[in-house]
């Protein structure tokens, strides 16, 4: 069976028209003869979606109750059973009630397109995974409902539903998105010009993220090679030079000049791993790299501008910077050099070819290591020395050979030289052997001349294949250490690395690891002449103190004191400066993070706070404002039962406004330590009745079982009274009908525990902590009910009396607030 097609319908925020522009699709595609359902359609209550259903067929909803409550969700198994051949889903990001076949709405989805069901559905961007914390930063509202980015990069369409946030706030404000009392809130809110520009400009750049990937794999599926601009792509060929700092900075500047351009840096290794740039070099360039905003890439091969232009097409890149060649004018008249043959294979790639202060000055390299220990060369020309006068008399002494024997022994005494004491010994020896073979074996013998053409044809082959054999042994020695060095430090690196990713502290396990692979006295890293870190001995900052000082940029030096290194270690102590750089750079900024976060918080706290306050302050302020109007109003006469209930209405409004004022004055003074507590003694059976009071008419719905007989409380009879308040009127709300909430009272040692018990929905035991921080509404179906601070506040003004506030969950269902108090004789 195939698997249904899914199609996904992106907005920015709520209210761009997905779930209208889902259900056009759904007709145009019932018109055309497709059977098409609805399974699901979420329309909160705007007219003109609710309207565009039209005739196309419904599949009932199920039915679940869940902690006495009743909701709807999707019925999957009806929907399976109906079988279309497409289903509308609205609303992909949703957490369905405990009992349905699936936790998660796009588990839902899943299976439909497995049954061979095609969905068209709706997100927003706010619910992907990937972007939900950036919203949250953004508007100061977040999502708890997301859908992981995998699933919606599955859909084989995705199609942005786009509108300007001037047009969408138009929509809000003519009440065709929110109910009216809703409006002025979500505008001033989340509905902000700001907000929706960077939520429009968010859904739009995961889309092309998206797009991207599609066209790189079309790219493959269908092997096509050629650049296709479609986005500029900079990249920059990184030699581990010191010309790498003025390439990485001009391909930015180009890369700069197009917005969304992406930067790439790459370096080519060889094949073997034998040799290479600098590694402190490239760990300097690869960060100047990233923190220009770019990637760093690494990729091996011996053809290097046929490396650079393979990754340059497998990136679909547009433009490519090099570097001058730093050879020298001889060196260039032999080969094109990297840049011009580059430029002659690019083909549609531009290749921009940066000069440098360093080009043309030929490579700085150091002296080239011998291959072999100096005590093999030495014994190498011993062998030369004695050697080839000791064979030259054999055969003088010996039977009679022809030349060409001569010259093959001879051949062989310069190989074996050569496997002693490598090139030079070897070069010596064939020399010496040919100058041997003039003198004593090649007619006119005793004389440095050659009679016969065949003889000097045979002493000039021994001589080349003497110096072929001679080099070929000495390249393999050399290569032969060269591999046994990287491999040593590939195993230190790696013994390294791995001590640092376990240390809870990687510079200073990375230094210490350091001074202990290489027996220092110590290691200490410096910044400005400011000592950093370090491990071992103190050193006060000055290179002049050090035995090694290794250079990682223009502001951090490594200091080393030990026993002298030779000057193989010196990359690889290179290599250890460059990491302890990126280390250094890690705790620095992992140091900046943690000093952001209180700020963060606060931040947080403030724009929650504003948000909270610029609507359910200025809803009962309006509301209290318009009943004064409208009896101070000369154009119209009220009788005494309106004018009554206008009074009623500013009276009530007043008093919530005074609530909300006061517990955000007390959330204030709690954070700032100043709130005054007058702790007395008094009875459970005194506060309780006054607590019921405040609350006003709803209170006759709460059930109250405290005895009389319970002890004296020790607490301040103020804020006990409003923190009951505060617990009765959120059980008030989440209460089912027909199920009031209880508040009962209990003594237990030298305390009293008030519990509050609701019957609703309840809150998972996961997140019972969440409901104690302020401007939390967790559960709540209207996102715009209550400012979200009486449980913080009550655990606070609690803990302020010396007592605790704890959640349980409610046998059957629910809720309990468990208010515990101490006694008079426990205070």
């Amino acid at each position: 069976m195939a698997r249904g097609e899914l199609r996904i319908y992106l907005g920015a925020a709520p209210g761009v028209g997905k779930t209208y522009t889902m259900l056009e699709e759904a007709h145009r595609r019932a018109g055309r003869g497709t059977d098409v359902v609805v399974a699901l359609v979420e329309t909160h209550g705007r007219e003109h979606t609710a309207a565009m259903v039209g005739d196309l067929e419904i599949v009932p909803r199920r039915t679940v109750t869940y902690r006495g409550a009743r909701f709807t969700e999707m019925d999957v198994d009806a929907v399976l059973a109906r079988r279309p051949e497409v289903a509308v889903v609205d609303e992909l990001a949703h957490t369905n009630v405990p009992g349905c076949r699936n936790d998660k709405r796009w588990q839902d989805v899943r299976d439909l397109l497995d049954a061979g069901i095609s969905v068209l559905t709706t997100v927003n961007v706010q619910h992907l995974e990937s972007l939900n914390d950036v919203v949250a930063r953004i508007t100061g509202v977040g999502q708890r409902e997301t859908v992981p980015d995998a699933v919606v990069r599955t859909a084989e369409q995705v199609e942005l539903v786009d509108m300007t946030p001037e047009a969408l706030r138009r929509r809000m404000a003519h009440g065709n998105i929110y109910r009216p009392e809703k409006v002025d809130a979500a505008l001033g809110n989340y509905f902000r010009t700001g907000n929706l520009t960077a939520l429009r400009e968010l859904a739009l750049l995961w889309l092309a993220e998206q797009v991207e990937d599609q066209l790189d794999r079309y790219r493959s599926d269908h092997d096509i090679d050629a650049t296709w601009e479609t986005r500029e792509r900079v990249v920059v060929a990184l030699t581990g030079g010191p010309e790498g700092d003025t390439l990485i900075r001009r391909a930015a500047r180009i890369a700069d000049r197009t917005k969304g351009a992406d930067l790439l840096a790459v370096h080519v290794t060889r094949n073997d791993g034998l040799a290479g740039a600098d590694p402190a070099q490239l760990a300097r360039q690869r960060l100047l790299v990233e923190s220009l905003g770019g990637s760093y890439h690494q990729v091996a091969g011996t053809d290097i501008p046929a490396a650079v232009l393979e990754f340059a097409r497998g990136v679909n890149a547009t433009q490519i910077v090099l570097g001058a060649s730093r050879r020298g004018r001889i060196a260039q008249l032999f080969t094109a050099g990297v840049g011009v043959t580059t430029i002659a294979r690019s083909g549609t790639i531009d290749v921009h070819l940066v000069t440098h202060e360093h080009a043309g000055r030929g490579r700085r390299r150091g002296p080239i290591p011998p291959a072999l220990s100096r005590s093999r060369r030495l014994a190498g020309i011993l062998t030369v020395l004695l050697g080839l006068p000791l064979l030259t008399a054999l055969l003088k002494t010996g039977p009679s050979l022809s030349l060409t024997n001569d010259i093959l022994l001879f051949l062989a005494a310069v190989v074996g030289v050569a496997l002693i004491g490598g090139l030079w010994p070897a070069l010596l020896a064939a020399i010496g052997g040919s100058l041997l073979l003039n003198w004593y074996f090649t007619p006119p013998v005793g004389r440095f001349t050659i009679a016969e053409a065949q003889n000097l044809l045979a002493l000039a082959i021994f001589v080349v294949v003497a110096v072929a054999v001679s080099w070929v042994v000495d390249t393999a020695a050399r290569r032969t250490r060269q591999a046994a060095q990287a491999g040593a430090d590939a195993q230190t690196l790696a013994t390294v690395a791995g001590s640092v990713l376990r240390g809870q502290r990687p510079l200073a396990a990375l230094l210490d690891r350091l001074r202990e692979t290489f027996a220092l006295d110590s290691v200490t890293l410096v910044d400005d002449g400011t000592v950093v870190a370090g491990v071992g001995q103190p050193v006060c900052g000055r290179p002049a103190d050090a035995d090694i000082a290794v250079r990682v940029d223009a502001h951090l030096t490594m200091l080393i004191k030990g026993p002298t290194r030779p000057a193989s270690d010196r990359r690889i102590l290179e290599a250890f400066a460059a990491q302890a750089a990126v280390a250094l750079r890690q705790e620095r900024l992992a140091t900046e993070a943690a000093a952001a976060r209180p700020l963060a918080e606060a931040n947080k706290l403030r724009t929650a706070l504003l948000a909270a306050v610029s609507h359910d302050l200025r809803t009962p302020l309006a509301s209290a404002k318009a009943a004064i109007a409208g009896l101070r109003s000369t154009e119209v006469q009220f009788d005494e039962d309106d004018r009554g209930e206008l009074l009623a209405t500013a009276d009530e409004s007043l008093d919530r406004l005074d609530r909300l004022v006061a517990n955000l004055l007390d959330m204030s003074r709690l954070q700032a330590g100043a709130l005054g507590v007058a702790v007395v003694e008094l009875g459970a059976e005194e506060v309780v009745p006054r607590a019921l009071d405040d609350l006003g008419p709803p209170s006759r719905t709460v059930i109250v079982h405290v005895p009389d007989d319970l002890p004296a409380l020790h607490a301040d009879p103020g804020l006990l009274e409003r923190v009951l308040v505060n617990l009765l009127a959120n059980a008030l709300r989440y209460s089912p009908a027909g199920h009031p909430p209880m508040i009962t009272g209990s003594s237990h040692g030298d305390s009293v525990e008030l519990r509050v018990i609701d019957h609703g929905a309840g809150i998972p035991s996961d997140r019972w902590d969440e409901v104690f921080l302020p401007f939390q509404r967790l559960g709540d179906r209207d996102n715009h009910t209550g400012v979200g601070l009486g449980l913080a506040l009550s655990r606070g003004l609690t803990e302020a009396m010396g007592g605790t506030l704890t959640p349980e969950e409610t046998p059957g269902g629910g809720l309990t607030m468990v208010l515990a108090l101490p006694t008079s004789a426990a205070g």
